[in-house]
């Protein structure tokens, strides 16, 4: 019993300690980039030693691969986290306008998202495995639930449903682009309301058509 406390204290640490790295190196890649960024100093952020960060991450493209995991993870659980499974029964107009609004939200509030994802396209030319662990972690999460949704809903009468997916996230990541990232409010003006209400006619009501046909 009293080895097993042990090593529940152990475990109970170690997970301490890979959060505050994981918070360390959030803020020394945002301040940085990634190639300036110091093991040392996320090291110090974390308030561990350089060894711990080295045997939590082995080096500095698997810590950033795992803070990537994680933010996505946790973001896109914001996403999708706060429907049930019974809402993804719903009807498309309900749901996709429910996820469309959810990741808008989530982009909108927080600021640390945005510059991350700045980071990361901005690394992405010298760094593209960056970019890819991004991408990867987008698609096991996001899109995949996606897909199963669209293809879950026969009334749709979808022709390609991995294409349809990438229409729907491309067309709010590109918002999320323009919008909030590059500040283009002002010189490319859209209405969020607008653009989920004009995203889901476009999916649902070709729908229809091609039913019709």
């Amino acid at each position: 019993m009293k080895r097993t406390k042990i090593q529940n204290s152990d475990r109970e640490l170690s997970v301490e300690k890979k959060k505050a790295i994981l918070e360390g190196a959030m803020k020394e890649f945002l301040a940085q980039g990634y190639a300036a960024a110091s093991m040392d100093r996320i090291a110090t952020a974390a308030g561990v030693s350089k060894a711990t960060v080295y045997s939590h991450f082995q080096d500095k493209e698997n810590l950033f691969s795992a803070l990537v995991e994680q933010l996505v993870q946790k973001k896109f659980q914001n996403i999708f986290g706060c429907m049930d499974s019974q809402a993804f029964q719903g009807e498309p107009t309900i749901v996709l306008r429910q996820l469309a609004t959810n990741m808008l939200n989530m982009a909108h509030c927080d600021e640390q998202f945005l510059n991350f994802m700045r980071l990361v396209i901005g690394e992405s030319g010298r760094f593209p495995v960056l970019a890819q662990a991004f991408i990867s972690n987008v698609e096991k999460s996001a899109f995949a639930k996606l897909c199963h949704y669209l293809a879950s809903r026969h009334e749709l009468v979808l022709s390609d449903v991995e294409v349809t997916a990438r229409i729907f996230i491309g067309t709010l990541v590109h918002f999320i682009i323009i919008q909030y990232m590059l500040h283009g409010g002002d010189i490319l003006p859209m209405e969020r309301d607008r653009l989920i209400d004009n995203l889901i006619k476009l999916i649902c009501d070709r729908s229809k058509d091609r039913e019709s046909w």
